[in-house]
């Protein structure tokens, strides 16, 4: 999608510090992080929330949660636990019509914060 910042990111268009890139999927630092680590991960392909993802997308779904994360959180020091989050829709909290999930951890994530 010509005006995504994710698409944009994802293509190489604008620059962002990656942390995992393959064919699919592309991961990076937040540029607000919420958490010590703050990583979103993304897929290339243009899919605007998780409402939108369909049967065809099962495979990538299944790439980025049985893949994806694990090897991140490993990668990225997250042994003591982490939090992946989505945000689908404007009431949802979402921001970038473009499906992505933060990767959080680094301090604990027990809400409310104690």
């Amino acid at each position: 999608m010509a005006d995504c910042i994710f698409c944009k990111i994802a293509s190489g268009e604008i620059p962002s510090t990656m942390v995992y890139e393959d064919d699919t999927v592309a991961a990076f630092k937040d540029l607000e992080p919420q958490a010590p680590t703050h990583v979103l991960i993304i897929p290339k392909k243009h899919v605007v929330s998780a409402a939108d993802l369909g049967k065809d997308d099962r495979e990538l779904a299944a790439h980025i949660f049985c893949d994806v994360v694990p090897k991140l959180a490993k990668e990225l020091g997250l042994s003591k636990g982490f939090r992946v989050v989505t945000n689908a829709g404007e009431e949802g909290g979402q921001t970038v019509m473009h499906l992505h999930f933060h990767l959080l951890g680094g301090r604990s994530m027990q809400w409310p914060p104690g």
